[in-house]
């Protein structure tokens, strides 16, 4: 990882448009751009064209780039997983048509100890991998709400739902997550008795 002096050169360099620095810069944020991509994408070739998407977008933008904060890079990276999850809600708007999302009544449900102890199990990426298995539309709810922080009018405004919508959507990935969780669960007590 470059210092603060190194990085601040590579991005003089983007801002520049040197494609070397463009290259380094890439490299040094793309697995950091991906993460955030999978999380909102269907396939890994919808997460590639979001990231190129947003990396274009970066470098538009990075010439306006000011620190919020002493923590340079945190700053940096804080400034780009705005523009990433934007460019991420953007090709999910595109998309809409093909995804289905639905308007019902919001349905409050609590995770038993069975699904607490399979979740206490599971490594950060398992969980990922749960939640990339939902439906486009209650994935991009639960990844803007849960994991980014995004309020239900935030959410509904993002992805021109309506508020019901939103919440509709993330009691049903909560749910759907929920039965995963008591399949993993039943699969690691079957694991279990075999041995």
């Amino acid at each position: 990882m470059p210092d603060r002096q190194q990085l601040k050169n590579i991005i003089q360099g983007c801002v520049n448009a040197n494609r070397q620095s463009q290259k380094e810069f890439y490299q040094l944020y793309y697995g950091f751009a991906m993460g955030i991509c999978m999380r909102y994408c269907n396939t890994h070739d919808d997460a590639m064209e979001v990231v190129n998407d947003g990396f274009i977008k970066i470098y538009r933008t990075l010439p306006h780039f000011e620190p919020r904060h002493e923590n340079f890079e945190a700053s940096l990276m804080g400034w780009m997983k705005s523009i990433i999850i934007n460019t991420s809600i953007d090709h999910f708007r595109k998309n809409k048509n093909s995804y289905l999302v639905g308007d019902i009544k919001e349905e409050h449900q609590e995770m038993t100890d069975a699904d607490a102890s399979a979740l206490d199990r599971m490594s950060y990426k398992e969980i990922m991998e749960l939640v990339q298995r939902l439906s486009p539309g209650y994935r991009a709810v639960f990844n803007l709400h849960v994991i980014d922080g995004f309020k239900h009018e935030e959410i509904a405004q993002q992805l021109n739902i309506s508020v019901g919508t939103s919440k509709s959507n993330l009691a049903k990935a909560r749910v759907n997550i929920q039965k995963m969780l008591k399949e993993a669960n039943l699969k690691f007590y079957e694991q279990q008795k075999a041995v």
